[in-house]
């Protein structure tokens, strides 16, 4: 099995030796580099070959959204997994914007790490519950939506707005004093309309076309 190439992207050393620590103790995946803000990686990316980028939000000289979208411009495939602390939540839009597609908190355990990685190179999106549960107490209902999802309804939004703030069905079902099979019908008609996958996805989806505020 050839592994999953890693490159790791942060400016503290310690952080990024205790990761390669935990990834190079698999088989499975290889870490072929790393450097301490965006600029640097940008300057080794020609000369690497990975799968996945492990980024930082906030470096010196280039942060992670700016590295971020010229790496994918530059290396269209490349899967972008964001590295944040709690009170990283106002970055997420500008990351989503950015093409990452994954997010981890930087004290997720290696099965977080590894899910994320699954998650991403099957084409597929990834929070991990930490981080969707920090971004849901800053996230709003927008009050101007984007044209891009005039094709879903009203209570289709109402119920994507709340996917996001991760309540469950019932949860939604509750709060909008409707059925939770009512809740069960809309969202899989939410999946189909967007494509997303997943839940991950549709908090991707409703961040990059406004549906939700980060305040």
């Amino acid at each position: 099995m050839t592994p999953c190439k890693i490159f790791l992207v942060d400016d503290h050393a310690l952080f990024r030796s205790g990761l390669r620590g935990l990834l190079d103790r698999r088989e499975e995946y290889a870490v072929v580099g790393e450097a301490g803000d965006g600029a640097e990686f940008l300057s080794m990316l020609p000369t690497i070959d990975a799968d996945v980028v492990f980024m930082d939000i906030s470096m010196p000289r280039m942060g992670g959204a700016e590295a971020t979208e010229r790496a994918l411009e530059m290396r269209p495939g490349l899967r972008v997994v964001t590295l944040s602390m709690f009170g990283d939540e106002n970055y997420y839009a500008r990351m989503v914007e950015a093409g990452a597609c994954g997010f981890l908190l930087k004290d997720s355990d290696i099965g977080e790490v590894t899910a994320a990685i699954e998650a991403v190179m099957n084409g597929e999106n990834y929070f991990s519950p930490a981080v969707q549960s920090s971004l849901a107490g800053s996230m709003r209902s927008a009050a101007t939506r984007s044209s891009d999802a005039d094709a879903l309804s009203g209570r289709e939004i109402e119920i994507l707005v709340g996917v996001c703030r991760g309540l469950s069905n019932q949860e939604i079902a509750d709060e909008l004093f409707i059925s939770k099979r009512t809740v069960d019908k809309h969202r899989a008609n939410i999946l189909e309309k967007t494509g997303c996958k997943n839940t991950a996805s549709l908090v991707i989806y409703a961040i990059r076309r406004r549906l939700v505020d980060l305040e």
